[in-house]
């Protein structure tokens, strides 16, 4: 596996590639990586000659400095673990001035409105920087196949709507949330949880399939006042939010019309770590 530590590296190796004909599978990562990051590449490596990942903790999509401090930095485990994988022909590792050459702020976006909710209204900036660093990247390492969790799926969402506005020739694809044995949905943050909080934790899916149970049984008022329910008798976690939105538009909905998919969003604090989870509802 090829390990590249500066742009230039990586433009030298991307244009060899391209004059091959390579396809090029694409995933970036912000490091600490577990097997939800690793089936990103397992995917790619179905429909692409070259898979590549990056590594990067993104300082502008943190809108918590706390938060950016606290972000588990692993770098040595994580190169060993993409190359023991199979999947990864190379890493990109950049520093802050390959990625933010003219100092360190977002561009601007408009995602259609999609950066408005949900995380949007919690962490301010965030999708900002989320957009900044996904464009750069791609103009960096051209991919043809990008690959995104479902776990983030806002981010999703708004990746696929940055390469159809910007006009990217990149197909953006979604994978299945990867999951722990008890349903908590693999995060670099659950190395933040201490063995009783991962224990407590799993209530979040368990939650998240019940709340699939009582679609279209219960109006999403009465849904929505039962998880806020669970939630009140969890001890050491509170819920940040939970909500019921259209996959399409990712507005809260406060009914469900037939011909409409939803997707049903929670946020939970363990603690001092914060936790997402999403669940598309049959």
């Amino acid at each position: 596996m090829e390990i590249f530590k500066t742009k230039k590296t990586l433009l030298d190796y991307i244009e060899r590639q391209k004059e091959m004909g390579k396809k090029i599978g694409f995933a970036p990562t912000m490091g600490a990586l577990h097997q939800g990051h690793l089936s990103l590449y397992a995917e790619a490596r179905k429909d692409n000659d070259l898979v590549i990942s990056s590594i990067f903790v993104n300082p502008t999509q943190f809108n918590n400095a706390a938060d950016l401090e606290k972000y588990p930095r692993t770098i040595e485990n994580d190169i060993k673990a993409l190359e023991q994988s199979g999947f990864v022909d190379a890493v990109y590792i950049p520093e802050v001035n390959d990625i933010y050459p003219d100092g360190l702020k977002s561009k601007s976006y408009d995602f259609d409105g999609l950066e408005s909710e949900m995380e949007g209204k919690f962490r301010p900036g965030h999708f900002d920087g989320v957009g900044t660093v996904v464009e750069e990247l791609f103009q960096q390492v051209k991919p043809d196949n990008a690959y995104f969790g479902d776990k983030d799926y806002q981010q999703l969402a708004i990746i696929k709507k940055l390469a159809e506005k910007h006009n990217l020739p990149i197909k953006i694809h979604g994978v299945p949330i990867y999951r722990e044995n008890s349903g908590l949905a693999m995060s670099s943050r659950n190395q933040r949880l201490d063995s009783t909080q991962r224990e407590a934790a799993k209530v979040i899916f368990e939650t998240l399939v019940k709340v699939n149970d009582w679609f279209r049984v219960i109006t999403v008022p009465e849904i929505n006042q039962r998880v806020k329910d669970i939630f009140e008798n969890q001890r050491g976690m509170a819920l940040e939010y939970f909500l019921i939105a259209d996959e399409s538009t990712l507005k809260e909905t406060d009914f469900f019309y037939k011909d409409r998919n939803y997707r049903a969003f929670i946020v939970v604090n363990v603690g001092d770590v914060r936790l997402i989870d999403n669940i598309h509802l049959d």
